[in-house]
């Protein structure tokens, strides 16, 4: 009887742990290594094996799956945003490099001046100009003299030439009057010689 006894007892408890295993459900949540760990602890030992229940092998498997599938989509979106964002880096890069040439060409601009279609840098176009307003008003200057010069030694010469001109004149009224004179001794002796 003890024999029949402990064959029930054994029975019902092995009965009992099949049944409680087969109510033990297979978790859907966490991450994939979670739920491995869960599977190889709630299966159950036979000898050197582990027997897991079908039905949790292709659950872990359709998680597995699903997971590498969203890490795909998301692999593929980070991409896209990587290439996208390359893509503006690249646009900005080439935005940045003509707006440097931009700077440049102005600044450039900025520090020269095109005179007569020639580009002068400012302090060379304004030592230029200092130089050719510096020439300009020494010949002023020296042409402002000159013509002093002349102005005075025309001023100058019409005097003279008006005091030759009334010398002239004296001379002429001086040499009209001894001519005069001159003739009437003339006369003078010639009516005396016809008088005698």
């Amino acid at each position: 009887m003890n024999k029949t006894k402990f064959l029930t007892i054994s029975l019902l408890l092995i009965s009992a742990a099949t049944f409680g295993q087969a109510n033990v459900k297979f978790i859907d949540t966490g991450s994939v290594k979670n739920q491995f760990d869960y599977l190889i602890t709630k299966s159950y030992k036979y000898k050197d094996f582990k027997n897991v229940k079908t039905t949790w092998l292709y659950k872990i498997k359709a998680n597995v799956a699903d997971s590498l599938t969203a890490s795909k989509k998301e692999i593929l979106s980070s991409y896209k945003t990587i290439n996208s964002q390359k893509r503006t880096i690249d646009s900005l890069k080439l935005t940045l490099n003509s707006s440097g040439d931009t700077i440049t060409n102005l600044n450039s601009q900025i520090e020269s001046i095109s005179f007569i279609g020639i580009q002068f840098k400012k302090e060379t176009f304004k030592t230029i100009m200092l130089s050719i307003i510096g020439v300009l008003a020494a010949l002023l200057l020296l042409f402002i003299t000159k013509f002093k010069s002349s102005n005075s030694i025309t001023t100058q010469t019409k005097l003279n030439l008006k005091e030759v001109e009334d010398e002239y004149e004296d001379h002429r009224k001086r040499a009209l009057e001894r001519e005069q004179k001159v003739m009437r001794r003339l006369q003078d002796e010639l009516n005396k010689q016809k008088k005698d």
